[in-house]
């Protein structure tokens, strides 16, 4: 709870200062709101950036102007933008689902890769779709398929960790407006990086 509140800057002491990142889903309104969601903004590739990673310039022109964007607006419109990932079925996030196609189509960019892939889209879904980069696969490991895995955990035990999250969201009070999947990955992350581990974000 302490790492919520300490990573979202609730009740700060005099000169502390929140976490970039605590402004990831909420820059300019999020990036999943009705008119943008669709389509990747500059908002959005500045909202990754707290996140500590920088989309390469000529990638950023090519989704801001070019058909990279065009290619990505084509497969945004099929990944559900009002559903938690507990709710959704497993196959609104397997192997070649739209938002696995807009994860690979981001992935083979020039120096982009997985970790800006995930946030980028984290971004556009944070409700369906989670930030996943090294610090977290340094704490939960590296299966097949991270979404299909935490879809799988959030769902035991009659959606358990989903309703603990939400538990600790509240009690941590950080807005509802922050996801399920927010929460996990700013307690894991703030978690693993207090243990000192060796895995950067």
């Amino acid at each position: 709870m302490d790492d919520l509140r300490r990573y979202f800057g609730i009740d700060l002491s005099p000169g502390a200062v929140a976490f970039t990142g605590s402004r990831f889903e909420h820059l300019a309104g999020g990036g999943d709101r009705p008119e943008v969601a669709d389509r990747i903004t500059a908002e959005d590739l500045v909202a990754v950036q707290t996140l500590s990673v920088t989309v390469p310039a000529p990638v950023a022109l090519n989704i801001l102007e070019g058909p990279l964007g065009v290619r990505l607006s084509g497969l945004l419109p099929a990944i559900p933008r009002d559903i938690n990932m507990v709710d959704a079925d497993a196959d609104v996030v397997a192997d070649g689902s739209p938002a696995d196609q807009a994860w690979h189509l981001l992935c083979d960019q020039p120096d982009v890769g997985w970790v800006i892939a995930g946030k980028l889209l984290g971004r556009k879904r944070p409700q369906l779709l989670p930030v996943y980069d090294r610090v977290v696969r340094c704490a939960v490991g590296r299966p097949p398929s991270f979404w299909l895995a935490l879809h799988t955990a959030l769902r035991e035990d009659d959606a358990a960790l989903h309703r603990q999250l939400l538990a600790l969201r509240q009690v941590a009070g950080v807005p509802e407006t922050v996801s399920a999947l927010r929460v996990c990955d700013v307690a894991v992350w703030m978690g693993h990086r207090a243990e000192g581990h060796a895995c950067p974000r």
